[in-house]
């Protein structure tokens, strides 16, 4: 098929039943046309159809090696640096067009499953067809132009103990049995963004331990959100049905969800790792995926702090505050955080080397560091619009106040800015509202902290991995230096 359209993706997800809970209700088909869905279906689709605009295919697509047809870009395995940068270009269109608040755009995971099919003998460790398979499924996702979702955290009950010591070994998703079949996988795992995608990665938790009984929790595979048995616990939804009260609320709120496994089959075609405790733990850096998917990340976050940008030098604009020091100091750290940001993604590209598996690859030192910084960094942002909006951010008429003929000219009197409009600068400030104040900004917020994981985790792991020996050696060599 290629390259789909928006409008097969609305299909797709309308026709392939399913089963989402949202707020006690199931709901299995027409998900498209589903108030607190239909929006964030619609920004998806709108993804799909950017890949067949006359003006962007070029840059958005490439021509499969297989079908010949025309792809998504962000499925190819890159071997020159030219590539590396279409991969870029591409990502930054989808990335701009939700100003980074859609998380889990399609090229995120599409990235890390084009790193690990391109690193697919390393499945072949228990078992000579899973390389293959998981080859087969990257074609599958590419020649249909499929979005994925991802779940692997085990379910946040008792954090003392592992899977297997919870007092229900059951509770986080676990091998039952298998069988000519396939595997069937009992439990639940957290914490699956964008339900509404087309198929699940289901990848092993960040850390296995490596006992008999951490066996059964040691698996990866993908399989379709409307497999029978698969259920989706959505959260309570910030989607909203005004463009102008909530800007991004009611266009992108992508849904996060606790995935269900009850007693579902997973087909032997569809498992790439099974009851391999050092290949799940060792999976995503030994494939380079973490670091494509970084990659990806830092992408998106430039665009989000753009998008920042933007707001506050326009608040500050509109409002006449550019003159204040303060005000200067507050928007000069959102571009000292963006422009690092840009620098960590160039100088993985300028490094970039062929990995073991021949795909080149961005030097991961950079993005690392990048991935841990940023959740730091994001919360500021929050608050340096709440300090340059102030009370203007919460004393706000809605679009209804603004349709009605009597009260409008007294808003329109009363909200005017030094340089601009009351309408635009209402606009402008339910805009920030929506960062800075509502549910949806406070998820973004969570969301940037923890997306990687804890970040006290993060940086320990950056600490053990970075190798720091240099660095000591040239302080031991100094110590010793004669003096002149």
């Amino acid at each position: 098929m290629g390259a789909r359209k928006g409008i097969q993706y609305l299909q797709d997800l309308d026709n392939k039943p399913r089963e989402l809970w949202l707020g006690g209700n199931k709901i299995t088909r027409d998900i498209s046309k589903h108030p607190q869905f239909r929006a964030v279906a619609k920004s998806i689709a709108h993804l799909y159809d950017m890949q067949n605009d006359s003006g962007l295919v070029e840059e958005m697509t490439y021509i499969s090696p297989t079908s010949g047809e025309r792809v998504g870009l962000s499925f190819l395995q890159p071997k020159t640096m030219e590539d590396l940068i279409k991969r870029r270009v591409m990502m930054k269109h989808w990335a701009d067009y939700s100003g980074g608040m859609l998380g889990r755009t399609p090229d995120y995971l599409n990235s890390d499953l084009m790193a690990m099919a391109s690193a697919w003998e390393f499945f072949n460790r228990k078992d000579q067809h899973f390389g293959d398979n998981l080859r087969k499924y990257y074609e599958y996702v590419r020649e249909n132009d499929l979005c994925l979702t991802h779940t692997l955290i085990h379910p946040q009950a008792n954090r003392a103990v592992g899977p297997s010591k919870q007092s229900d070994p059951f509770l986080a998703a676990r091998v039952v049995e298998k069988n000519d079949q396939g595997i069937m996988i009992r439990g639940a795992r957290m914490l699956a963004t964008l339900p509404l995608a087309d198929e699940i990665l289901v990848f092993p938790s960040t850390v296995i331990r490596g006992t008999q009984d951490d066996m059964p929790y040691a698996f990866a595979f993908g399989i379709p959100c409307s497999t029978k048995g698969l259920k989706f616990i959505c959260r309570e939804p910030f989607a909203e049905e005004s463009h102008f009260d909530h800007p991004l609320a009611s266009r992108f709120d992508e849904q996060d969800a606790v995935v269900i496994f009850a007693d579902v089959l997973v087909p032997w075609d569809r498992v790439f790792l099974l009851e391999d405790v050092e290949g799940a733990n060792t999976l995503q850096e030994a494939t380079s995926g973490i670091v494509f998917m970084t990659q990806q990340v830092i992408v998106k976050n430039i665009a989000k702090t753009e998008f920042v940008l933007g707001v506050t030098s326009l608040i500050a604009d509109t409002i006449g505050i550019t003159e204040f020091q303060h005000v200067q100091e507050k928007i000069a750290k959102i571009i000292i955080i963006l422009e690092s940001m840009k620098s960590f993604l160039r100088a993985s590209e300028a490094d970039a080397q062929m990995n073991q598996w021949g795909i080149l690859t961005p030097d991961f030192k950079p993005l690392n560091v990048a991935r841990n910084l940023y959740p730091r960094l994001f919360p500021q942002f929050r608050t340096i619009i709440q300090q340059l909006s102030a009370s203007g951010m919460m004393a706000l008429p809605s679009e209804e106040d603004m349709k009605n003929s009597e009260i409008r000219p007294s808003i329109d009197a009363y909200y005017q800015a030094k340089n601009t409009n009351s309408e635009e600068r209402i606009r402008l400030f339910h805009l920030a509202w929506d960062i800075a104040g509502s549910s949806f900004g406070s998820r973004q917020e969570l969301y940037e902290r923890f997306f990687f994981g804890d970040p006290v985790r993060m940086a320990g792991a950056l600490y053990n991995w970075y190798d720091k020996e240099p660095y000591k050696q040239r302080i031991r060599e100094f110590l010793h230096q004669e003096e002149e």
